[in-house]
């Protein structure tokens, strides 16, 4: 297979990597606040719950990012090889380009699939200390914070490669986990549950 710095080198491989990276991160971060909220506020009374609920919410977007991904770039980069192939009336089937596009496709499978990983166990660190240092309430609260603060990376770091102000792109990203965590509490049945968690 092409060497892996060579093909981390080529602008066309991590423009891609990254997209799918970002774009299943901020799917799994939303996800996790989301889980993290709606459990809290259902009365889950153990950190351990809420941390095995979340594996399981990775473990499924983790799955699909990689899954998903490897799918879609198998069919396109088969497209772009028939195109090229077309062209140079030749068959590239066993050559450097074929080899190159199967090494393409593996970077941004992984990157799928490391993204929501990311995205969904940096939040749920909070719950792993919980009756020890947290409450379910300051778990969830510092949980909320950790996802919030992954969102705003990720739009300052999208900031700073589009030349924009990273600052007001991380805010704007970071805005997304603020609205999550709002919406679940406002769900009808959760936020005057008699069943949700003291603090």
């Amino acid at each position: 297979m092409t060497d892996l710095r060579e093909l981390l080198q080529r602008e066309d491989v991590r423009s891609i990597s990254r997209r799918y990276f970002i774009s299943n991160g901020f799917d799994g971060t939303l996800t996790s606040i989301g889980v993290v909220v709606g459990s809290y506020l259902s009365g889950v009374d153990d950190g351990l719950t809420v941390v095995a609920i979340g594996l399981g919410a990775a473990v499924g977007l983790g799955t699909s990012g990689v899954w998903s991904v490897w799918e879609i770039e198998r069919a396109e980069k088969r497209a772009e090889l028939l195109r090229i192939e077309a062209a140079m009336l030749t068959d590239l089937e066993g050559t450097r380009v074929q080899e190159r596009q199967a090494g393409a496709r593996s970077i941004n499978a992984v990157a799928s699939g490391v993204g929501p990983l990311i995205g969904i166990l940096l939040p749920l660190g909070p719950f792993l200390a919980e009756g020890v240092t947290f409450s379910m309430l300051e778990a969830t609260v510092a949980a909320i914070g950790v996802g919030v603060a992954v969102l705003f990376v990720f739009g300052a770091y999208l900031g700073s490669i589009s030349k924009q102000n990273w600052l007001v792109a991380g805010v704007r990203m970071g805005l997304a986990g603020v609205v999550v965590a709002a919406i679940n509490v406002l769900l009808p049945g959760y936020g005057s549950s008699s069943d949700a968690v003291s603090p």
